[in-house]
């Protein structure tokens, strides 16, 4: 079945390139275009949608607080930010709404067309390096940036989870965990499902996102 993707942006132009990428795709079809978040939730209610690429800046409702509504839905669709400017403090807000990542909206079709495609398997697509670049700007906004850890799941963590928790907040993928931990990839997967299961996040975008609200990654990627 093909990934049916909805595309929420205000300028219809950025909407009708993005249709041709899709449409020029066998996996993917356009199933509804919004051009304000207010609009993409009202879609929402009559057609079946798998991916959201949602723009942050629009008018009526704009994209970072209908990221957040759509997430809070059951099934939710997964949603990708799209920003003009990297490290933007929107594309921030959408994460902390629910997003499974961002990307700029000049990326390369091949990378946007891959981007849908994992964050449809489950998988976040924004590079953790990138997130990390993004918290360390605006990690003093967290309410937890500083002191000790204060989510109470955390404790629930075995030593293993907590040690691949800090190494995924700090950009590495599970490849080059796997390398630092001297475990194999599949554990390193294994050990991540577990985490996201554990403290009931929805990928590791969320798991970073976490290891700085609590201060268990401090700006600059290190442990805290």
């Amino acid at each position: 079945m093909a990934i049916r993707v909805m595309l929420v942006d205000d300028q219809a132009l950025l909407r009708t390139g993005f249709r041709m990428v899709l449409a020029a795709q066998p996996d993917m079809e356009v199933v509804a275009e919004a051009g304000d978040g207010a609009e993409a939730i009202e879609n929402l209610r009559s057609t079946e949608v798998d991916v959201v690429l949602m723009d942050v800046r629009m008018p009526k409702l704009d994209g970072v607080e209908a990221t957040r509504r759509i997430c809070e839905r059951p099934d939710a669709p997964k949603v990708l930010i799209l920003t003009t400017f990297d490290l933007d403090e929107y594309a921030f807000s959408g994460l902390k709404a629910g997003a499974s990542g961002f990307m700029l909206k000049d990326v390369p079709p091949a990378e946007l067309l891959a981007a849908i495609r994992s964050v449809h398997s489950g998988d976040a697509v924004v590079a953790p390096s990138t997130t990390r670049r993004l918290l360390d700007r605006f990690s003093p906004m967290l309410p937890g940036h500083s002191g000790e850890p204060q989510h109470k799941d955390i404790a629930r963590l075995t030593e293993r989870e907590r040690e691949v928790m800090l190494l995924v907040a700090q950009g590495l993928s599970n490849g080059e965990i796997a390398a630092r931990l001297v475990l194999s990839e599949a554990t390193v997967k294994t050990h991540v499902g577990r985490i996201l299961t554990k403290l009931e996040l929805r990928d590791r975008v969320q798991v970073v996102v976490l290891a700085y609200e609590t201060g268990l990654v401090r700006a600059g990627g290190g442990a805290h």
